[in-house]
């Protein structure tokens, strides 16, 4: 083979090398091209995703803004963006409803109530004065509580006074102790009253199934009641027959008993609201806690002014545990003679008179 003929070979190779070359070069740039394609795709494929969803906003999806809040004002459950909460409720409606009505009606009514309470009280107060015994002071007692007696109602009406000031607080202290005392001073006083609202709470309830046990068989309604309504009690000068408890004092121990249980109940369900998964429950169960303890506080003032200072010899039979003869005969005259009958055989039978607070 000549030179030339050589030279002619390797020439070939040397261009075969290049075409090699070349076609390596395009490949790699098709294949480039083809990534930063598929690259540039991509956001066009998920917003064209997207469209085919409901999207929120009037502007971007085909839901607008009115439709999406009014599914959220409705209580719809959605889902959110993180998938480890599930759906969820992004408004609850009932949440301004209660609102609404335990800063409203509740509020401004019970306020009244409780104002209406007071002032009847004064009123009376003003217009009758204390209801003095008629007939004097004989200097003869009788029993009329035993220990155990007194020391439930004290022992109730201490509990029913603090939660009474600290849930008055709860309820009104915004509107009157803020403008009063400022800020940062109510803010002390209502978390103290909220403790001391939550503490004092499970003591009511056992006090007051206490005061149950002891006090109601006496406090069951008899005949003598009506007649006792009729002449309007002894507290405007006609005298009215009546047991251990007048009629007056029976209502408002059966009013404590249920308003007390109602408290009670709602009470635990809201110091514990594990109890119950439905929040509409809770709410409930606040107002109708309002209601109860609003109703309770206003016509206790009352009993309050008459067990104290508004009738002569009220107070005694709570701190003593006795009562003068002729009180007792002009209250609860029936009641008093069957006691001073059981005084009289004892007597006779040389038992004597069982000192109060004595075991029965």
């Amino acid at each position: 083979m000549t030179r030339r003929s050589h030279g002619r070979v390797g020439r070939f190779i040397e261009g075969m090398s290049n075409v090699r070359l070349i076609c390596s070069a395009l490949l790699s740039a098709a294949v480039l091209a083809g990534a930063l394609y598929a690259n540039m795709l991509s956001p066009l494929a998920a917003s064209s995703a997207m469209a085919d969803e409901h999207i929120p906003g009037e502007v971007l999806g085909e839901e607008s803004d009115s439709d999406l809040w009014r599914r959220v004002r409705q209580g719809e459950s959605f889902t959110l963006s993180d998938p480890r909460l599930g759906a969820a409720v992004l408004v609850q409606s009932e949440g301004e409803e209660w609102r609404s009505i335990r800063n409203g009606p509740v509020s401004w009514y019970g306020g009244i109530l409780v104002l209406v309470g007071l002032g009847a009280t004064i009123l009376f107060a003003v217009l009758r004065g204390q209801v003095k015994i008629d007939g004097g002071r004989t200097g003869r007692r009788i029993p009329r509580f035993t220990m155990a007696e007194r020391s439930i109602h004290w022992f109730v009406a201490a509990v029913f006074i603090l939660l009474a000031i600290s849930g008055l607080i709860i309820l009104f202290g915004r509107y009157i102790l803020l403008p009063v005392i400022g800020p940062a001073a109510f803010g002390a006083v209502a978390s103290a009253a909220m403790q001391g609202h939550n503490l004092f709470g499970p003591l009511f309830i056992f006090s007051l199934l206490a005061m149950l046990a002891v006090y109601a068989m006496d406090n069951i309604f008899q005949a003598a009641d009506a007649r006792w309504i009729v002449k309007g009690g002894s507290l405007f000068g006609a005298h009215a027959p009546s047991w251990k408890y007048n009629f007056g004092e029976k209502t408002y121990f059966w009013l404590v008993v249920f308003t007390g249980l109602a408290l009670s109940v709602t009470g635990i369900l809201m110091e514990f609201p594990g109890l119950t998964q439905t929040l509409q429950y809770l709410q409930l169960a606040n107002i109708v806690h309002g209601i109860s303890a609003l109703l309770v506080i206003a016509v206790a003032i009352g009993h309050i002014y008459l067990g104290s200072i508004g009738v002569e010899g009220a107070l005694e039979g709570m701190t003593a545990g006795v009562v003068d003869e002729n009180w007792a005969r002009e209250h609860h005259d029936l009641w008093a003679e069957k006691v001073m009958r059981e005084i009289a055989e004892r007597d006779k039978t040389g038992a004597g008179i069982r000192a109060p607070g004595a075991a029965e």
